[in-house]
C-alpha cells in the first residue's frame, strides 16, 4: 500500500513538474498568436505535429539520456545539480514575469510546428533536464512514469492548442499572469529539491570513499 502511494506521489510530482515547466496555458496564448492567420485545419496540423515532436524529444532523452551522459562521463548527481539549477532559473524567471522561452515569430522559411512551437516552446533545456532527472530516478519504472505523464500533458496541451482562442478569452491577461507565477513557484521548489538531492549524493559518495 505504501509503495502504491509512493508511486502515485511520484506520478503527481512528475506531472506537476512537467506542467509547471511546459506551462501549457500561457503557451496556448503564444500558439494563438503564432497561428492567428491560419485556418482551422492548419491549426490542427500544427498542434498535432508540435505536440508529437515534443513527445518524441522527451521519450528520446528519457530512454537514452542517461546512457548518453554515461558515454560522455557525466554522473547522475551532476545531472541533478545542473538540472536543478536550470529548472530553478526558469521558475525564477517566471516568478519575475519574464518569458521562460525564446518565443520567435515565424520567418516564413521554417515550419512553426517544429520551431518555435515544439522547440523551444514545448521542449527546452529545462524540460529535457526534468525528463532525464525523473526517468533516471527509478530506472525503467522512472522512465515509464516520466513518458506516461508527459504523454498526458501532451494531450492536454494539444486540446488547449485546438481551442486556443477560447482558452485565451476565458483566462484573460490577469489569469495568465497568475498561472505563470504559480507555475514559476512550483518550478523553483522542484529545482531546489533536485539541487539538494544532487548535492546529497555527492556528499554521500565523498563520505564513502
Amino acid at each position: 500500500m505504501d509503495m502504491d502511494m509512493d508511486i502515485y506521489g511520484q506520478l503527481i510530482t512528475i506531472f506537476l513538474g512537467f506542467f509547471a515547466i511546459t506551462n501549457p496555458v500561457p503557451n496556448t496564448a503564444v500558439f494563438a498568436g503564432l497561428t492567428r492567420k491560419t485556418d482551422k485545419a492548419e491549426r490542427y496540423r500544427i498542434a498535432m505535429k508540435s505536440t508529437l515532436i515534443a513527445f518524441g524529444v522527451v521519450v528520446f532523452f528519457s530512454l537514452l539520456g542517461k546512457a548518453l551522459f554515461h558515454l560522455l562521463g557525466i554522473t547522475l548527481p551532476a545531472l541533478r545539480i545542473t538540472g536543478g539549477i536550470l529548472v530553478f532559473i526558469v521558475g525564477y524567471q517566471m516568478l519575475q514575469g519574464q518569458n521562460s522561452h525564446s518565443h520567435a515569430e515565424d520567418d516564413g522559411d521554417t515550419d512553426i510546428a517544429v520551431s518555435p512551437i515544439a522547440v523551444p516552446i514545448l521542449v527546452g533545456p529545462g524540460t529535457i533536464a526534468t525528463a532525464m532527472n525523473f526517468s533516471a530516478s527509478q530506472g525503467s519504472l522512472g522512465a515509464v512514469m516520466t513518458i506516461s505523464m508527459y504523454a498526458l500533458l501532451g494531450m492536454i496541451t494539444f486540446f488547449c492548442f485546438i481551442f486556443s482562442a477560447r482558452v485565451v478569452e476565458i483566462i484573460g491577461g490577469n489569469g495568465l499572469k497568475i498561472i505563470t507565477q504559480l507555475m514559476g513557484l512550483i518550478l523553483a521548489v522542484i529545482g531546489v529539491q533536485l539541487l539538494i538531492a544532487g548535492i546529497y549524493e555527492v556528499v554521500s559518495m565523498s563520505g564513502s570513499m
